[in-house]
């Protein structure tokens, strides 16, 4: 118990102090994310070793995860996930993974279809599409055909990795996680419906809800609550990532109120980017093991090269042979590659389930992680230095 204490002592000041080193930073380019992984690094047991990740500092990560997912998914507009722009979206993600998985194939000894070769694809394939959010608001980004267009690449740039993580990722038979993946989205459905028919009904129950919202009872964000830890438990009682709950809850949640509502996400923003979030990214760091990072420095230059060659290239090309943006400006198109190449989350999900599986040594996935972890500063820090040549 002390040594829980202990470590949330010191992830919490870790916390408080982070947003002001990132503000003395010139121009931010260092992100508060990559600021609390390289703490998490120093801090964790293979350096300082004085945050210890212990099942209770676990769990509160895991939580962390899911709020992050849940932001994302409630952040994401259903727009931009249909008609020509989402299929071309699609598209482009199941030719990313295509390469992907040639390319580890090709240069790795792993064994075609194995646990390990099909998280380094995924993990080559993924968008950090939480994580750019407070990066895209911060810069004026959201809502701009720009901001759109990174939302929807990178919308299924996370979607389709967090389903491969269920669907390749597992020693089910195919066929019977197919079926808990329906299973699962049918529940979604089912409470989303259920949750908005309630709404527009109304009755003295809803009117409690919105009435106690702001009071000592905060009935909004506790329903709300309710929604996440629900839907995550579901998924692990049905052995998928808890990512796959989180993000359901997030979709859930935007569908219930299309409008949004300011006060609700102000209040949910707090709970998770004031504690829960970086939390989650101190422990993430705590994951990497420096010493391994140092002895394969090759390795780590070449996961960045491969997440450009996998994610960039792609994305580019979709661009250029959309009619609805094949007349942008290439900087425009440059800006949106480069956003949609930022990984992170979701390599940590992946590689911790081939850690788990024994199918990916540990410094492997040390590599992988402070890989993501390096294109959170570098992508947006290209994509912000390209916006700039052409407004210079």
């Amino acid at each position: 118990m002390d040594t829980d204490f202990i470590s949330l002592a010191i992830i919490s000041i870790v916390a408080a102090i982070v947003p002001l080193i990132a503000n003395r930073i010139p121009n931010k380019l260092v992100p508060e994310t990559v600021l609390l992984l390289i703490a998490g690094a120093v801090l964790g047991p293979y350096a300082l070793n004085v945050v210890n990740t212990t099942d209770a500092v676990s769990l509160l990560s895991e939580l962390g995860m899911a709020f992050l997912f849940l932001l994302a998914g409630y952040e994401i507009d259903p727009r931009n996930l249909t008609g020509r722009q989402g299929r071309s979206s699609v598209i482009t993600w199941l030719v990313s993974f295509a390469i992907a998985t040639i390319i580890v194939m090709v240069f790795t000894s792993a064994e075609t279809g194995s646990i390990g070769a099909t998280a380094a694809a995924i993990a080559l394939t993924t968008t950090a599409i939480g994580t750019l959010m407070p990066i895209l608001a911060e810069r004026g980004l959201l809502g701009t055909r720009i901001g759109d267009l990174v939302l929807s690449y990178g919308t299924y740039g996370e979607i389709m990795p967090i389903l491969a993580i269920s669907l390749l990722l597992t020693t089910r038979a195919k066929w019977v996680t197919v079926i808990i993946l329906l299973l699962f989205a049918a529940i979604a459905v089912v409470v989303g419906v259920q949750a908005k028919r309630f709404r527009h009904v109304g009755n003295q129950a809803y009117d409690f809800l919105v009435d106690r919202a702001n009071s000592g009872s905060q009935t909004l964000v506790r329903a709300t609550i309710c929604l996440l830890i629900c839907l995550v438990a579901i998924s692990a009682i049905f052995d998928l990532d808890i990512i796959l709950g989180a993000f359901a809850a997030g979709f859930v949640l935007r569908y219930v109120v299309p409008e949004g509502n300011r006060s609700l996400e102000h209040k949910l923003e707090g709970i998770g980017y004031g504690f829960l979030i970086p939390l989650f990214f101190v422990v993430s760091g705590a994951s990497i093991d420096l010493s391994a990072i140092g002895a394969k420095p090759l390795m780590l230059v070449v996961f960045i090269v491969l997440l450009l060659v996998v994610r960039f290239v792609p994305i580019m090309v979709s661009l250029r042979l959309n009619r609805q943006t094949r007349n942008m400006h290439w900087s425009d198109r440059v800006t949106v590659a480069f956003y949609c190449t930022t990984a992170l989350p979701l390599i940590v999900a992946v590689t911790n389930v081939a850690v788990s599986a024994e199918a990916m040594d540990p410094a492997t996935a040390s590599v992988m992680v402070a890989a993501g972890a390096i294109s959170v500063f570098l992508m947006p820090l290209l994509a912000s230095i390209c916006q700039r040549m052409v407004n210079d």
